[in-house]
């Protein structure tokens, strides 16, 4: 018997019937994949300052952050206000320092020279006239007049700008001083021998003084009071920018209290009110030591550098008269120039301009003189100018009518005959008290002006700091009401 298959496979299922293939068909072409779009460009990377300009913006719309702006510019304008105020009275007092120990001595010095130079060569002419030997008086005058120019002009080199006009003009003198000696030296020798020949070297050694030696000492004169000048020109206008940046200073420190009263009610903030005072004090104590500095250095110009000027140009018109006068007796009518088509005498002519500028500065000189120990000396030095017109006259009255030991008599004779010379030595004499007290009153209202800026430029930096300080110290108190 047969029994079915217990647990085996499942019979095979019948085939699936074969599908035929579908042969390719013509058609569209299949589409191409689009292109994927290209990522954006990245943002321009910012800068600093623009990040700073926004993080500025951002923080201007809270009061914590306009009261840190606040902050920053006050003490912003108050270290600019101490630093302008520093920068521009150090140099103001720097210019007066140079007016009070350089410029005007070294100017004074210039007239020292020139005047040294001048008598020199007066001293030289008066020595010829009296003969083979010179009074030994008018000898020690020379030498010390020679020795004085030589010394104030190593004086002037040592301070003079090398490469400058001054230090070329003092180059200049040292060669021509010692040419000038020799001829002198000269003129001795021939004088004492009786030659005649004597007397074209003094001549000689005339025009090299009058004609090279005089004017570089007086372009040197010149170039120190344009120094001078300016000196004063740098050392007195006022501060402004300092004044301005002070008033500036003082405004804004007024807007932020009133603001901080207006926000708070609150009357003072100690930290404003110490930058307000630390402010005003600076700018007062500009303002009033800045005057009073003027002050004393315009005193000085006017009442001191003015009257040296004037009283120095006389002297010199006084030495050049005096040097001219003498020749005059030397020369004996070797050199003339024509005046309104009559020859006169060279020297005599020059000596007449040379009085005509005496009296003019003599008079200016009285004009200027503010008291009475000025105006002294100046009188004095008048009088004897008159008279020595008047011996002057009788001298060439002398000469002119063939008398020459009497015209020798009146210019260079002993004080019983009433020489010239007598008054030369007054008018120089007079001339030199007005200018010791002149130079006086210079360096006292010069060294006033410069005393009144004293420790200004360290005081006002110093201050200007500490107001910073204070008011950086006031805003930050406010800010921790916020924290």
């Amino acid at each position: 018997m047969t029994y079915p298959q217990q647990g085996g496979a499942a019979p095979p299922a019948p085939a699936a019937p074969a599908v035929p293939a579908v042969p390719p068909q013509a058609g569209p072409p299949a589409p191409v994949p689009a292109a994927r779009p290209l990522p954006a460009p990245a943002p321009p990377r910012r800068t600093a300052w623009s990040e700073g300009v926004d993080r500025l913006r951002a923080g201007a719309t809270t009061e914590p952050g306009r009261l840190r702006i606040i902050g920053a510019l006050l003490a912003l304008l108050v270290v600019a206000f101490g630093s302008v105020t520093a920068w521009q009275m150090s140099d103001r007092s720097a210019a007066a320092d140079d007016v009070l120990h350089k410029s005007q001595p070294l100017s004074s010095d210039a007239a020292d020279i020139y005047r040294s130079l001048a008598d020199a060569n007066t001293a030289a002419s008066s020595g010829f006239l009296a003969g083979g030997q010179e009074p030994e008086a008018t000898r020690k005058r020379y030498e010390k007049d020679i020795r004085t120019a030589a010394a104030k002009l190593v004086t002037a080199a040592a301070n003079s700008e090398p490469g400058s006009a001054s230090a070329d003009t003092i180059t200049k003198l040292n060669k021509l001083l010692p040419q000038y000696k020799g001829l002198v030296e000269r003129a001795r020798a021939n004088n004492r021998q009786g030659f005649p020949l004597g007397g074209a070297y003094l001549r000689y050694a005339n025009d090299k003084m009058q004609k090279e030696m005089l004017p570089a000492a007086e372009d040197l004169y010149t170039s120190e009071n344009r120094r001078l000048r300016s000196d004063y020109a740098a050392a007195t206008p006022y501060p402004w920018a300092a004044i301005a940046l002070g008033l500036l200073v003082l405004g804004a420190l007024a807007w932020t209290q009133r603001r901080h009263y207006r926000r708070t009610n609150r009357v003072l903030n100690h930290g404003l009110a110490a930058a307000t005072a630390a402010a005003a004090v600076v700018l007062l104590w500009l303002v009033v030591g800045h005057s009073v500095a003027r002050a004393g250095l315009d005193s000085s110009y006017d009442h001191g550098v003015r009257s040296l000027n004037v009283l120095h140009d006389a002297q010199i018109a006084s030495l050049k008269a005096r040097g001219n006068e003498t020749l005059t007796l030397v020369s004996r009518g070797a050199e003339t120039v024509d005046v309104g088509g009559e020859p006169k005498d060279r020297f005599d002519v020059d000596f007449q301009k040379s009085m005509s500028d005496l009296t003019e500065g003599l008079a200016e000189a009285a004009a200027l003189a503010d008291d009475t120990a000025g105006e002294k000396p100046v009188t004095t030095a008048t009088g004897n100018m008159r008279v020595w017109k008047s011996r002057h006259l009788e001298a060439r009255r002398a000469d002119d009518a063939g008398d020459y030991q009497g015209a020798l008599d009146r210019i260079i004779g002993t004080p019983a005959q009433k020489p010239t010379g007598e008054c030369f030595d007054g008018v120089d004499d007079s001339l030199d008290l007005a200018l010791r007290h002149e130079e006086r009153e210079f360096r006292q209202s010069a060294g006033d002006g410069l005393g009144a800026m004293t420790g200004l430029p360290v005081g006002a930096a110093v201050l200007a700091v500490l107001g910073a300080a204070g008011a950086v110290l006031g805003i930050g108190r406010r800010l921790s009401e916020y924290r």
